[in-house]
């Protein structure tokens, strides 16, 4: 079971979980997770060159790219945080959520292609998406005032999730992958990564060895 030691919870969405009343203001549950950030590429120059009437279209259209990836896997998507995107991958073992991320990164690129080509003959700019994938536990829950809740998760994998995604410009790589998260694959799929090397996450105490996708991964 994906958790090592904490309660699996039911896949369903997280505004569906707060409709039928799952999930109460200060409730959270513990889980162990798949954890994705991912972000545009370049974003804040694209803002400044771009008329601003393209900058809404260019978010939708990339956003609807990266939601459509992760719901079609199995996912499910948390927060938009401007250009970011937070989501979680569940299931009964953790090499089965690690797989169905990858499947989501992977059919994100294809859906990214197509994009990027469609835009290009409207001459509307385009961009890529940077993604960190990262596995631990965090509370998963309804956090919040009585006026404003936010469903989300919350703990120190969420931060270094999104520190792994930062990274990805530096390294000039479009996915990059744990140490924890490459722990939970098959030994198989293990061999299908490649290391980038170690490096020290902005608010980590500990560097972090990184991983990508081999370019001949399948899934």
């Amino acid at each position: 079971m994906l958790g090592g030691g904490c309660d699996e919870i039911d896949h369903v969405g997280a505004g569906r979980r707060v409709l039928k009343g799952l999930i109460r203001r200060g409730v959270a549950d513990r889980i162990s997770a798949v954890l994705w950030y991912s972000d545009l590429r370049e974003f804040t120059r694209i803002t400044d060159q771009s008329p601003p009437e393209q900058i809404i279209p260019l978010l939708d259209d990339y956003a609807e790219a990266v939601i459509s990836a992760i719901y079609d896997n199995g996912g499910d998507v948390l927060k938009l945080i401007g250009d970011g995107t937070l989501a979680i991958f569940t299931a009964a073992a953790a090499e089965e959520a690690c797989r169905s991320a990858i499947a989501a990164h992977n059919v994100l690129r294809e859906r990214l292609a197509q994009l990027d080509q469609r835009r290009v003959s409207d001459s509307q700019p385009t961009t890529d998406v940077y993604v960190g994938l990262h596995i631990g536990e965090v509370f998963y829950g309804n956090i919040g005032s009585d006026e404003r809740l936010d469903f989300t998760v919350v703990g120190p994998a969420v931060n270094e999730v999104a520190r792994i995604a930062a990274m990805c410009r530096s390294v000039e790589r479009n996915v990059l992958l744990s140490q924890e998260f490459a722990e939970a694959m098959t030994r198989l799929e293990r061999g299908q990564l490649v290391s980038v090397g170690r490096y020290a996450l902005r608010g980590v105490e500990r560097p972090q060895e990184l991983f990508t996708l081999d370019p001949f991964w399948t899934g």
